[in-house]
């Protein structure tokens, strides 16, 4: 995906999300349910105005973001080697952020669902493009698992990226069967992605030990 084409598709996501806003306005309460805990239970509430405004302004502030990393990465050139799978993540992410923003809104308007088991399909497809994009990725500031020796060693990114990828894959499948098993949703989406960031910064260090000695 080029970047000309991940910025339209951004855009247009970030558009959907305020039509979404805009066609709900009427039908929202005053005081929307914007967090729910691990039970499923409502346990936040924000204003109308801001709740609605929340998900797109958060929508256009990370495709600004994520389009000024690459020009602002002292590594910069690196991402130019994986930019197809970089603009993808970036679109999925943007994709996500819009399929919540759906979900805060059927609940607000009365439709009765578990929130979490509802969310860990698409938290289980962006857990999987992770890896994805951990395979492709080239050491650089922002993107992928940066960690003091990941960062200084282009062969200790390449090996610990080599070994995250088909775990955060996994990981994502695991996080998806909480649809299945809302009773342990919230363990799968938690635990499996928390284990994989754990190891891999831990496999970074011994990596960096074996290549400096």
């Amino acid at each position: 995906m080029s970047l000309r084409r991940s910025h339209l598709a951004g855009l247009a996501l970030v558009a959907l999300s305020a039509a979404m806003s805009a066609l709900a306005v009427s039908e929202m309460p005053a005081e929307m349910a914007t967090h729910w805990n691990a039970a499923g239970e409502i346990d936040g509430q924000t204003p109308k105005i801001v709740a609605l405004a929340l998900f797109p302004a958060l929508s256009a502030g990370m495709l600004a973001l994520f389009a000024l990393l690459p020009r602002i990465d002292p590594l910069g050139e690196n991402v130019a080697a994986f930019r197809e799978q970089y603009d993808t993540f970036v679109v999925l992410l943007l994709a996500f952020l819009t399929y919540v923003h759906a979900l805060v809104l059927a609940a607000n308007a009365g439709y009765e669902f578990e929130m979490v088991q509802a969310l860990a399909p698409a938290v289980g497809a962006l857990y999987y493009y992770v890896g994805v994009l951990s395979a492709h990725a080239e050491r650089n500031w922002f993107v992928g698992i940066r960690t003091p020796w990941t960062i200084s060693d282009d062969e200790v990114w390449r090996r610990t990226h080599e070994r995250a990828a088909p775990l955060f894959k996994l990981a994502g499948v695991v996080a998806a069967f909480g649809a299945v098993v809302p009773a342990y949703a919230e363990l799968l989406l938690a635990a499996p992605v928390f284990a994989v960031a754990l190891y891999s910064t831990v496999y970074s260090y011994v990596a960096y030990r074996n290549v400096s000695t």
